[in-house]
């Protein structure tokens, strides 16, 4: 069952099933399940995907509205992340792949590639290091015998 919302993706205000398909007014579609509030607005929570209008696909634990815990962001470009996720974000011990196929395990900070990590470049060699919001001076190349 599809439902088609009115208003405000985070106040919606109509009676929805435990777990359903919604459609929000922008486009964006959300398959999962969903927590009825206080107030009968409904909130994502639980497990469920969310496709944005544009393409981008947000799937694994919702809590309050937001995707929090373990998680998958899939971009329309191919670039994907798995891992820890919070308030929609990338933050925590994840795993990034990049459009050139450049892969990236570390940590994430707010979206952001930041503290310990390993990055492997698209010909399979593997520098490891501490990387920055701004930067990732001294990575060190690791050889592989």
């Amino acid at each position: 069952m599809v439902k088609k919302g009115k208003g405000k993706q985070s106040e919606e205000d109509i009676k929805i099933p435990p777990s359903d398909i919604f459609i929000f007014p922008n486009g964006d579609k959300y398959e999962g399940d969903f927590c009825q509030l206080s107030d009968e607005t409904i909130s994502r929570c639980g497990t469920g995907r969310h496709t944005t209008y544009d393409g981008i696909i947000m799937e694994g634990t919702w809590e309050n509205n937001k995707l929090n815990g373990k998680g998958k962001i899939v971009h329309p470009s191919g670039a994907c992340y798995e891992g820890d996720v919070l308030d929609n974000m990338m933050h925590g011990q994840g795993t990034y792949v990049f459009t050139d196929k450049s892969i990236y395990e570390g940590q994430f900070n707010e979206n952001r590639l930041e503290g310990e990590g390993q990055l492997t470049d698209p010909s399979g060699q593997v520098w490891c290091g501490m990387f920055t919001k701004d930067s990732a001076n001294g990575l060190e190349f690791k050889l592989n015998m």
